[in-house]
């Protein structure tokens, strides 16, 4: 059986940003909502955890917002809509439909192997594209052009892909390191 590393991709994180095209009153929030964390001394935002999806929200006093932890692009958007229901509650007038941005996804794929000869990778890949001193960090860093995304390969046959702002980015990524590691018959 041919192994599909597409099947084994989980997305870890997603970071999101938008602008609520206004200033936001960050104390006022802080002050008003229940589990709104502010300190202005150690970061100049607020943050504000959903439980369901979990999701961290920053809101900044520029009327920036990041989103950060969230598991799929939906858990952003529902994540954001209990934020802006929050923000809203307090009289802070939010657009319907805020133009939100993927930054940046985390996932994790497995290469179906448990043995990766990083060494011969790291050879093979080329060390104009090809961070690795194991000696410092036990993986691979293997930045890619096409898609750009960044990708940790471990020996253990485990990669971090991150750096895609969108699930193609990241999947293209896998399969493109999947099928250079097979050329080098090292898969």
């Amino acid at each position: 059986m041919i192994h599909d590393i597409k099947k084994t991709i989980r997305i870890e994180n997603v970071v999101a940003s938008l602008a609520v095209g206004q200033k936001i009153d960050i104390e006022k929030f802080a002050s008003e909502i229940e589990g709104a964390e502010y300190n202005r001394k150690r970061f100049p935002a607020v943050v504000y955890r959903t439980s369901s999806p979990k999701v961290a929200a920053l809101l900044f006093g520029s009327g920036k917002i990041v989103c950060t932890g969230a598991k799929s692009i939906e858990d952003v958007s529902k994540g954001l809509e209990q934020v802006f229901d929050k923000m809203r509650s307090i009289g802070i007038k939010i657009d319907n439909e805020p133009d939100i941005k993927i930054r940046n996804i985390v996932a994790t794929a497995n290469l179906g192997t448990t043995l990766v000869d990083l060494n011969a990778v790291a050879m093979g890949l080329g060390l104009e594209n090809v961070e690795y001193e194991p000696e410092i960090f036990p993986g691979l860093v293997y930045r890619l052009s096409d898609p750009k995304v960044v990708s940790l390969i471990f020996g253990s046959g485990k990669i971090v892909i991150t750096g895609g702002n969108t699930l193609d980015k990241v999947i293209r990524g896998a399969e493109k390191i999947v099928s250079e590691l097979k050329s080098m018959n090292l898969l």
